[in-house]
């Protein structure tokens, strides 16, 4: 992995992402990773508009292909790797170094994409209807401020943002920042990006707090967590305190990787990433936290 993010330093917060992704809408599953039929277009997960720009998947697979001519196959599933990838990539940007526990087996089926779309938080909303999804998914609101901070890596598409720029200006958002923007995005439907955190881009850190309160927020639903009082005094105590935004993202990024996973004999080992095993059906199922008891940590 190091030579990994030494090469493309932007692929650490591809990879959290994937993980993410992959975590909020059937659980932690590697169900994101799955292509879909050979034989034509499919209504899968991984070609779901929110993921159509997702990256990494080579770097997951590559890895799996390594441990498990090293270890054999079936030694780790693709879940377990894109978790640890996740893991590493927070840590070989700046971030703390954690333990994330192991022992999930991959999925054999992926969401549509309606499911996809209903389970993966808008850039577009405000606060309330941020906190409201990720509390069905049992997050609180400190944990659903920690989360948003891993935006202080990696960029946004134009498209995600210029609503805040045009017709009018977000008042929301700083002038001579929106100014800079409006450089990057001349118009609402340029393709191109831009850095989700403009003081420390390729650092794992708080500044992305810092940036919310000076007004430079990329996202709507980043920059209303300072606008909303729910959420302003959450926000000002990270971009005051890391360490405390450190702790509480590591812990809601272990929370996280627990969700909805398969082990013992649910879903199978992937002999690849991005396909399933051919002699299994499809059939998948949610364990309940009893099951964690038997997952080790890495």
């Amino acid at each position: 992995m190091e030579k990994v993010i030494k090469k493309d330093v932007g692929l650490a917060a591809a990879l959290l992402r994937v993980h993410f992704h992959d975590c909020f809408v059937q659980g932690c599953d590697g169900s994101v990773l799955l292509d879909g039929s050979a034989s034509g277009p499919v209504d899968s997960e991984k070609t779901a508009p929110p993921n159509l720009s997702l990256r990494g998947f080579d770097v997951i697979e590559d890895l799996r292909r390594r441990v498990h001519k090293q270890c054999g196959a079936g030694s780790v599933s693709c879940s377990d790797i894109a978790t640890i990838v996740a893991r590493d990539s927070v840590v070989l940007t700046g971030g703390l170094e954690y333990k994330v526990p192991l022992g999930r087996r991959d999925g054999l089926t992926f969401a549509t994409r309606n499911t996809t779309l209903a389970n993966l938080p808008s850039p577009f909303v405000p606060t309330g209807t941020l906190l409201t999804a990720l509390a069905a998914k049992n997050f609180d609101t400190t944990e659903a401020v920690a989360l948003s901070g891993a935006h202080t890596i990696g960029v946004a598409h134009c498209t995600s943002f210029t609503q805040r720029l045009y017709p009018t200006q977000d008042t929301t958002m700083d002038k001579t920042f929106a100014s800079t923007l409006k450089r990057v995005c001349p118009t609402a439907t340029t393709n191109a990006t831009t850095l989700l955190d403009i003081r420390s881009p390729n650092v794992f850190d708080n500044k992305f707090f810092v940036d919310l309160m000076n007004k430079q927020g990329i996202l709507t639903s980043d920059q209303d967590l300072y606008t909303d009082k729910r959420t302003r005094g959450i926000v000002t105590s990270f971009a005051v305190n890391q360490t405390l935004f450190f702790e509480k993202f590591v812990d809601v990024m272990v929370k996280m990787g627990q969700m909805q996973v398969l082990t013992g004999t649910q879903g199978e080992i992937r002999n690849n990433c991005s396909r399933r095993n051919s002699n299994d059906i499809l059939i998948s199922t949610v364990v309940g936290d009893r099951d964690m008891e038997n997952v080790t940590s890495f």
